[in-house]
């Protein structure tokens, strides 16, 4: 098990299980965890926050407490601290996309999804750090500031749910709730040394969720462990736990390269953890990548088109030239990858034959310093952009799960194995993870 950050606050040590069997038995109380929650927020330096909610957490942990002393159970997240993406709405709590553009917005009802957390007795303590409108995968260009990288403060922490994995993996909270678009939740978690997972397209509802490319927008866990995150994934898609499954399970592996180059030392930690996977091809890989490119972006300009035309000044320089770029998007090009991506998904049962789950690095490099849009991988000058996304994206444009587990570090940095099924296959991923990964003592 991936060992936790340096200066790693309480939730680093405790899992989500453990806690609640504390609550059960009056060793802890919900406000007690709230409280380790405050406190750790208010010690880090981070920037995993954007707004935190004192008395709201606090209010709700002592109705959580309330309810569970009156013999009310609302499950395994009764009373457990939850953070939330500051692109999900919550009623009363500033959201505001990481953008000077909503900077004092309030919404009046919660997202669909901290709905079910709060109707499941989690208590959420605060609003996290987000790439500004969701449109980045290196968490570091917000209205707010980057979020910082706990295992090397000065490195990005992946985005574009960059504050939700910082959190988690400072151990300020347990749980957070990201979105993924392109690798939104995978990309930090990976980068930041937790675990993340990107459900089947449509599987959470996203109605409150503030878009970037709907066709692909996704809601999804970020958790220390990985029986953590499926506890969440459960209360977020409304699903109840299925019967153990003991069968073998075929696993392929994707060599990297196929999507993008690598960094050796990245692809040999993910290999390790499937040292017997035989190696598979995935059609059109580099079409895939291509397909991402256009959806998003054509679908992105066309939220913010009017924005861009009226307040471009209130973008951050970098986003509205990345809007600029897409508004170049030809109809034609979008309508022709839409239809590469009809195709693709209608086939996809070929990517599993032989195998039940897919494996490859999560990203094909450990995150680079803040503000740097050039690195190296294998051997290459790359885009910093474009290698974040390359191996997360594909499956994005295809609608699968993935999930993103701590696959070690790699001169002191977290990389990540990203497993990948058939659609619905979450508690798949979530029983293949756990036989490969040690878990956390």
């Amino acid at each position: 098990m991936i060992e936790a950050p340096p200066g790693a606050g309480f939730f680093a040590t405790h899992t989500v299980a453990g806690l609640a069997a504390d609550l059960r038995t009056g060793r802890r109380s919900a406000a007690d965890l709230v409280e380790h929650a405050l406190a750790e927020a208010a010690r880090s330096t981070l920037n995993a926050f954007v707004t935190v909610d004192e008395p709201g957490a606090r209010a709700a942990a002592h109705r959580a407490a309330d309810e569970l002393a009156a013999g009310v159970d609302r499950g395994p997240l009764h009373g457990i601290p939850v953070a939330v993406k500051d692109l999900v709405d919550t009623a009363g709590l500033r959201t505001t996309m990481g953008s000077r553009h909503f900077a004092d917005r309030v919404p009046d009802r919660d997202a669909e999804c901290v709905r079910r957390l709060r109707e499941a007795g989690a208590v959420v303590v605060g609003k996290t750090v987000t790439h500004e409108f969701a449109y980045g995968p290196t968490g570091d260009k917000s209205a707010h500031g980057p979020a910082h990288n706990p295992y090397r403060p000065d490195a990005m922490s992946g985005g574009s749910s960059a504050g939700s994995a910082v959190a988690v993996a400072a151990g300020i909270v347990p749980l957070a709730v990201g979105t993924d678009t392109g690798g939104s939740v995978r990309i930090p978690a990976a980068a930041c040394g937790v675990t993340g997972l990107r459900p089947t397209y449509g599987a959470v509802p996203v109605d409150g969720v503030f878009p970037l490319s709907p066709t692909l927008d996704s809601v999804g866990p970020l958790a220390r462990t990985i029986d953590d995150c499926r506890l969440m994934w459960r209360v977020l898609a409304g699903r109840e736990a299925p019967e153990a499954s003991t069968r073998p399970v075929r696993i392929g592996w994707v060599e990297p390269e196929a999507f993008h180059p690598a960094d050796e030392a990245v692809t040999a930690a993910a290999r390790k953890l499937v040292p017997d996977a035989e190696t598979v091809e995935v059609p059109d890989a580099r079409v895939l990548l291509a397909d991402y490119r256009l959806i998003q972006s054509a679908e992105a300009y066309e939220i913010h088109a009017e924005r861009v035309a009226r307040a471009p000044e209130l973008f951050g320089d970098e986003l509205v030239a990345r809007l600029r770029v897409a508004e170049q998007v030809r109809g034609w090009e979008y309508v022709r990858a839409l239809e590469h991506r009809r195709r693709a998904v209608a086939t996809v049962e070929t990517l599993f034959d032989g195998q039940d789950v897919l494996a490859l690095p999560t990203l094909p490099i450990t995150a680079p310093p803040i503000g740097a849009r050039r690195t190296s991988a294998g051997g290459r000058e790359v885009d910093v952009r474009a290698a974040l996304l390359s191996q997360t994206s594909p499956w994005s444009v295809l609608g699968l799960p993935a999930l993103s587990v701590p696959a070690g570090l790699v001169d002191g940095m977290p990389a990540g194995l990203q497993l990948v099924a058939n659609p619905g296959g979450e508690e798949l991923l979530f029983v293949v993870a756990e036989r490969l990964v040690q878990p956390p003592r």
